[in-house]
């Protein structure tokens, strides 16, 4: 007869451990932000002498100042710029991404291997940015608009389309589809009102990575927009940080003010402000990595 106190004495000492591997790691992924910030809260003489630490040696909020008082407009600007590109970009990728992948994955569509393999075949091989810049601009004419920050590069992911396609084929049973389509149902009603209730964690998962790409771009404002009324945050974070590094070097040699801007601790600060907002708001968007849970509507 098998004795449980003694599988259960060991079924303990591996949850202490897994927990105290778990807090190793997470600590472990705080040490960078927390260096982070300590470095945005340092007087930048003393960070250039004795390096970055885990506490300020000498606490000077004059990055964050400097940040908001003189860029202050700008940066609440570039806040709404980025949180509206990363919504309206995040909802018609989880529209339009999921609906092309969701023939690719039936058996019954004759061309799904051709068509896998055009999207497979983008994310070998690209036109390269010049093609690019050309056809968003000359016939798309985007630029400086706010489909510039919307549209290129992130919108319609080559990987995501497969991961969506690979995701429906494994979770979304032929069966099913069948038994919807005796009952009447149309394709419009298969794939709203089946195929997306059974694909929320896919749609989940994809749609935090595709917000995270938005939240963090800066290279289609810096292809596409040349009107600093519609810099997103990170774009406008880079060019502060390209401003004062020209104010340093020119100054270097003349000692005027401009060469003790602290430009190591405002570019700490710079980073604390773009990624506090996603650290906020992440223990939220977590849960709908759990909420949806496929329930097996096929038996066999």
């Amino acid at each position: 007869m098998e004795d449980t106190s003694v599988k259960g004495t060991g079924d303990k000492r591996f949850q202490v451990l897994v927990n105290i591997i778990l807090i190793i790691l997470s600590l472990l992924a705080l040490i960078p932000f927390i260096l982070l910030l300590s470095s945005s809260l340092t007087d930048d003489t003393t960070l250039m002498k004795f390096g970055y630490n885990f506490f300020p040696r000498k606490f000077s909020g004059y990055a964050y100042e400097y940040l908001f008082s003189t860029n202050g407009e700008n940066v609440f600007r570039s806040y709404g710029i980025t949180i509206l590109i990363t919504v309206v970009g995040t909802v018609i990728s989880l529209l339009v991404a999921p609906m092309l992948a969701f023939p690719l994955s039936r058996r019954d569509y004759k061309r799904a291997r051709l068509f896998t393999f055009l999207i497979f075949f983008t994310m070998l091989f690209n036109g390269g940015i010049v093609p690019a810049y050309m056809m968003w601009t000359t016939t798309f004419h985007i630029k400086n608009t706010i489909w510039a920050l919307i549209f290129p590069n992130l919108l319609m992911n080559g990987f995501f389309v497969i991961l969506y396609k690979n995701n429906f084929a494994t979770n979304i049973h032929p069966a099913l589809i069948e038994a919807a389509k005796i009952d009447g149902a149309s394709e419009w009603t298969i794939y709203f009102k089946i195929v997306l209730p059974l694909s929320l964690p896919i749609l989940a998962t994809v749609g935090l990575m595709v917000a995270l790409g938005y939240w963090n771009d800066w290279t289609n404002g810096l292809y596409y927009i040349t009107d600093q009324k519609l810099y997103s945050l990170q774009l406008l974070l880079k060019s502060i940080i390209d401003n004062i590094r020209n104010l340093a070097s020119m100054s270097v040699n003349t000692g005027t003010a401009a060469a003790q801007m602290p430009s190591n601790s405002i570019r700490m600060a710079m980073a604390v402000v773009g990624v506090i907002p996603i650290m906020i708001l992440y223990p939220f968007f977590q849960k709908a990595f759990i909420a949806g849970i496929s329930l097996g509507g096929v038996k066999e």
